[in-house]
């Protein structure tokens, strides 16, 4: 079998042994860097700044489940502002994204790190990434029950486990046991999802989702699977992949290409055959309406006079300043801790009912509010081309300034339409589940080439999960903003009762929004 240049470099050296190197080249300087080294640094979380031929790096910093301590929330803030200019980043994994990092701080970021029980090990690479979970597992009473130790559990299994440091391509889990499906296992390469069978509560098992420019939906292996055999199923998930998932195409190495080959029967064949165990057939699995993880403002929690709190970071960006400011207030108000989610937002959870009117009288919560307006609440942005080698465009500002427009448009705007957009086909802003999606592109205008985007409407999980569908294609980055409007505007003004914006995308015919559109533009 030809293996592709990844797989050779991780063969002549697995990434996890690039540590010591990284060590060695905080003394050496830069230009001493292994070109090969740079792709396994991203075992250690660390990818290189745009443009490459600078000394920066951005880092990925581990937060399994969104679950951050007082004392980690510090010292994450602390070396944003003595590294990374003071910038701080939430992803849609849960974990935090440092810019304008160099070579020779890279030994005290780790150090500082694991002093307070973190780590960016494995946050990028052929590996398991950061699992993510509901943002508020342990707290909400929906739950079925609590996952927290299995996030932990998987966490500690596959951190710097050889066993599993060269897989085809990075694997993305997530655990949560809300109906919700705050954890959007549609789109992991491995989900474990609420289910019931009988009067037990355990999971189901989804395996092959991913985004990317080829989105797949994760199949349900259809096994019912208790909580005390889940890190074994895990595991053993896991281990199919890395012995039978392709290694020839990079781009065709995902657990999701094997899932769709082989179909969810087979994989379920052999991964009862490797662990060497059948499973329980059928269970039904535990829905309701789909939430993507927006849990703005105050709720009760399932402890009796506890209350967690969620609140906006539009796109994801905050400084580390204000990531110390949320570690004042959690600890003054709450127990301290705080909660990163998949839609990059933050929660303040444990906030007895005593505390909630002071808290929402500080200041950073009126920046950062609990109720936020429509667009700007519910839109997300990967690192564009700011910092990204691979984006096209950049993102986060283009974002937040086409939501604040709309919100500016449409100031009494009921039902959240949800904006996500992307830099490249990668997908880190996971624009095919959006209500309304742009992937970035790029036009020639008076002969020269400006941001653009595809516009794609109708995503979303859950029961009916579908990714949405491209309907305008390379609008130039100076009206996207005006399509956008005359699509939300073409919504006002034709839904029916009740109709939600996906609804309505499912129902309206593409060479009607097109017609529409069209005649704005030319109004």
């Amino acid at each position: 079998m030809a293996l592709n240049k990844e797989e050779q470099l991780k063969l002549e050296k697995d990434g996890l042994d690039v540590l010591h190197d990284i060590h060695r080249y905080a003394q050496e300087g830069f230009e001493a860097i292994d070109p090969g080294d740079f792709i396994r640094f991203k075992w250690y979380g660390i990818y290189q700044q745009k443009p490459k031929t600078d000394p920066y790096f951005m880092m990925r910093v581990k937060i399994p489940g969104g679950m951050l301590t007082n004392e980690q929330a510090v010292v994450v803030a602390e070396l944003g502002n003595k590294f990374g200019r003071g910038l701080v980043d939430v992803t849609t994994r849960q974990a935090i994204q440092y810019h304008w990092l160099q070579i020779q701080d890279m030994p005290e970021i780790f150090d500082r790190l694991a002093q307070v029980g973190m780590s960016p090990i494995q946050a990028c690479g052929d590996v398991v990434r950061n699992v993510i979970s509901s943002p508020v597992a342990g707290l909400d009473a929906k739950e079925l029950f609590d996952v927290r130790d299995l996030v932990q559990a998987v966490e500690q299994k596959f951190l710097s486990n050889k066993e599993y440091s060269n897989l085809p391509r990075k694997f993305k889990i997530s655990i949560a046991a809300d109906p919700r499906d705050l954890g959007h296992p549609e789109i992991n390469d491995l989900a474990l999802v609420p289910a019931r069978l009988g009067d037990e509560v355990g999971y189901h098992i989804l395996v092959g989702g991913g985004l990317s420019a080829k989105p797949h939906m994760a199949q349900n292996l259809n096994i019912f699977i208790r909580q005390e055999e889940a890190l074994q199923v895990i595991e053993g998930v896991v281990k199919v992949y890395r012995d039978h998932g392709y290694r020839e195409k990079r781009n065709h190495a995902r657990v999701k290409y094997l899932v769709a080959d082989w179909g969810a029967e087979k994989f379920r064949e052999v991964l009862e055959e490797t662990i060497g165990k059948t499973y329980t057939r059928g269970g039904e699995r535990v829905q309701e309406d789909w939430n993507g993880a927006y849990l703005y403002g105050v709720h009760k929690q399932k402890q009796e006079g506890l209350n967690f709190v969620g609140l906006s970071l539009p796109v994801g960006r905050i400084t580390a300043d204000i990531l110390l400011e949320f570690a004042r207030v959690a600890k003054k108000y709450g127990n301290g801790d705080l909660r990163t989610t998949n839609t990059q937002n933050i929660i303040i959870p444990n906030v007895p009912d005593a505390n909630i009117d002071a808290l929402l009288q500080e200041p950073i919560i009126a920046q950062f509010t609990a109720s936020p307006k429509a667009f700007v609440g519910h839109a997300v942005s990967c690192t564009g081309n700011e910092f990204c080698n691979l984006a096209l465009v950049e993102t986060k500002e283009r974002m937040k300034g086409i939501a604040e427009f709309l919100d500016a448009t449409f100031p009494d705007f009921g039902a959240p339409i949800r904006l996500h957009v992307n830099g490249c086909p990668n997908q880190c802003g996971q624009q095919a589940i959006a209500d309304i999606g742009l992937a970035g592109a790029l036009v020639r205008r008076d002969g020269k080439m400006i941001d653009a985007f595809d516009v794609s409407i109708g995503g979303g999980l859950g029961k009916d999960a579908q990714f949405n569908r491209k309907v305008v294609l390379k609008v130039p980055g100076d009206q996207v903003q005006y399509t956008i409007e005359s699509i939300v505007r073409y919504y006002t003004e034709q839904r029916t009762e009740g109709e939600s914006f996906r609804e309505f995308a499912g129902r309206v015919a593409d060479e009607e929004l097109k017609a529409f559109l069209e005649e704005a533009a030319a109004v």
